[in-house]
């Protein structure tokens, strides 16, 4: 309460004195929690001037709490909430006060959504999730960005703006999507969203209404999922096998239905890392004109392709805009940044930007500014520069370790990017109970279940490796090999394979 006007409703047309109103509310207030043990209360002149009333009608208030035993007040430092409160049943002055939920148990709430929150992991050490190392984030010059942004545009910035985003940002987001996805765009084709998250929402209220099929990779990004499901879609789900989604499944599909979506990421198939095969890549595309279905495109990390030449998105090979492109600087930078964007035909971008304007207004330009600040000085490109080397040297020494620590009980094939592995998990070993041992051992990695689409097992688990240095990654392998004995069955139990 410290620094606000406390206030408590009185009502002076009743017969009851003012001063017992006050003393009414404010012990019940105390009894339902809004006031708590030990809590300052505000100077009977400072409460007085709130609620209009004379000082005098205040202190005969306080008087009968004090009375009561619901405050004290301390010679020189104030009145405070007893820490020892009387008999919580009714007195004169806290009549009860009406039931407290915790629960919306005054209403019917709607379907359940199962939803892995990722707020900072304190129960383990190591989270091998596939997180980016935000500590290597440039931070101090973020923070000057951001001063000099607040500092010198204040009026702007933190006012209402353009609901597709900083203008400056947009712009150097489809300057580097033009430099490096080979995508012919402009800042009119740029739609700035609350991470990759925010676009999928975005694009799933924009475009797809109940029943409509939408095809998902599987194994897949659940959260996509989710999001499509919230809003109706009949999702299907296509296997995906060694070079990515299978356009023979999908052709099937688009011949026994109307298709609205497909989901896909080509670049580096979440969670398997396979790339889809250029082949496949036409083919889907060449669906999508034909079928006139939408692809949406998520390229989450292509900032990180350590191997061969680069890998331009499907996008750049669209003529006929049947791609909608979303990207996030969540690995580039930082996920608590929250910054995503969305790439595609001008007036895909203009029915986009008028549903997240009914979503979330704007996103938050004193950020978006600073965050172009950067791209323009080029500090931007010189931290992917330094995380490319960084994660890929991860890489290499994680892909070292899984070897040389787990043996035969996993098979690790060393992706072409991204920031964590697809382990094939022996028959021997029962995935599950290893992923528990692991969170045993303070370690967190992910078990091939979670990416199913239908939660069925697969034989495999997902191994992070750019959230930590080499010695760190060095002591998280040998957790998980701590881990291995508990999980390793005697008899081969069946496997399910990868479809």
């Amino acid at each position: 309460m410290r620094g606000w006007n406390f206030t408590v409703s009185i009502d002076p047309r009743t017969s009851v004195p003012i001063f017992t109103q006050i003393a009414h509310a404010i012990a019940g207030d105390i009894r339902r929690g809004r006031l708590r043990p030990g809590d300052v209360m505000p100077g009977t002149r400072t409460l007085a001037r709130t609620l209009g009333v004379h000082r005098n009608t205040v202190i005969a208030a306080y008087a009968e709490l004090s009375a009561e035993g619901w405050i004290t007040t301390e010679s020189g430092r104030g009145t405070f909430v007893s820490t020892t409160l009387p008999d919580p049943r009714p007195r004169r002055f806290a009549a009860p006060a009406g039931p407290v939920h915790d629960t919306a148990d005054a209403f019917d709430l709607g379907p359940a959504v199962e939803v892995e929150f990722c707020g900072p992991d304190r129960d383990h050490l190591y989270n091998l999730t596939g997180w980016p190392d935000s500590r290597l984030v440039p931070t101090k010059a973020l923070a000057r960005a951001w001063r000099r942004a607040i500092e010198r545009r204040a009026s702007h910035v933190l006012s209402y703006g353009d609901n597709a985003g900083h203008p400056r940002l947009c712009a150097a987001l489809a300057n580097m999507l033009s430099a490096t996805r080979g995508l012919a765009i402009d800042q009119s084709r740029v739609l700035v969203t609350r991470g990759t998250q925010g676009a999928i929402a975005t694009i799933a209220h924009a475009l797809v209404r109940p029943g409509d099929v939408v095809a998902v990779e599987n194994p897949g990004y659940r959260r996509a999922w989710q999001m499509m499901s919230l809003v109706g879609a009949r999702l299907v789900p296509v296997p995906v096998d060694g070079d990515g989604l299978s356009i023979d499944h999908l052709a099937e599909l688009a011949r026994a239905h109307r298709i609205r979506a497909v989901f896909v990421t080509p670049h580096h198939q979440f969670p398997t890392t396979v790339t889809l095969s250029p082949a496949r890549r036409l083919r889907l595309l060449e669906l999508a004109r034909q079928h006139r279905f939408v692809v949406i495109e998520d390229d989450f990390d292509h900032e990180f392709h350590y191997e061969g030449r680069p890998i331009l998105p499907l996008a750049s090979a669209d003529t006929t805009g049947s791609v909608i492109y979303v990207g996030s600087l969540s690995k580039t930078l930082a996920p608590g940044l929250r910054l995503g964007y969305v790439a595609a035909a001008p007036n895909v971008i203009s029915h986009l930007t008028r549903y997240r304007t009914l979503l979330d207004t704007q996103g938050d330009h004193v950020l978006e500014a600073a965050v172009a600040e950067l791209f323009e000085d080029g500090e931007v490109q010189r931290h992917v520069r330094r995380m490319q080397r960084v994660y890929h040297a991860r890489r290499d020494a994680m892909a070292a370790l899984l070897r040389a620590e787990l043996g035969d009980a996993v098979s690790v094939t060393v992706p072409a990017g991204g920031t964590a592995f697809w382990v094939r998990v022996a028959d021997t070993v029962d995935v599950d109970c290893w992923c528990r041992a692991c969170a045993d051992q303070q370690v967190v990695v992910e078990s091939g279940d979670r990416f199913s689409f239908d939660g069925q097992p697969l034989p495999y688990i997902r191994i992070g490796y750019a959230t930590y240095g080499e010695a760190e990654l060095a002591e998280a392998v040998r957790r998980l090999a701590a881990a291995l004995a508990v999980a390793r069955s005697p008899v081969p139990a069946p496997m399910a394979a990868l479809a």
